[in-house]
């Protein structure tokens, strides 16, 4: 089975996102998005290639995959060896050639 390594961009950005939630929707909402990232990294560690390659990290020399989480946010990741790394996650709703660009 794959290792999972959160890089610290994708943790801020998942807590950033969480935060919002429970903000506007509340600690159940919150608690189900929580249950859905994990869910998903679990099947990543069986299924590593799930996610497609994402197109916006076309320049990359590492291929850049991503997975979208509960309709709204996408969480990108590479996969290296035998470790799968979460670089970043975002909301789908803001510009996303900018927040490709961020991504490390």
């Amino acid at each position: 089975m794959m290792k999972v390594i959160w890089l610290p961009q994708a943790q801020e950005g998942k807590r950033q996102i969480a935060n919002y939630i429970h903000r506007k929707f509340g600690f159940k909402r919150k608690k189900n998005f929580m249950q859905e990232v994990d869910q998903t990294v679990r099947m990543l560690m069986r299924v590593p290639q799930l996610g497609p390659i994402d197109p916006l990290y076309a320049d990359r020399p590492t291929a850049y995959r991503s997975i979208i989480i509960n309709g709204l946010n996408k969480m990108i990741y590479r996969i290296d060896d035998n470790i799968i790394y979460i670089a970043d996650f975002w909301d789908t709703r803001c510009e996303p050639e900018n927040q490709a660009k961020k991504t490390r």
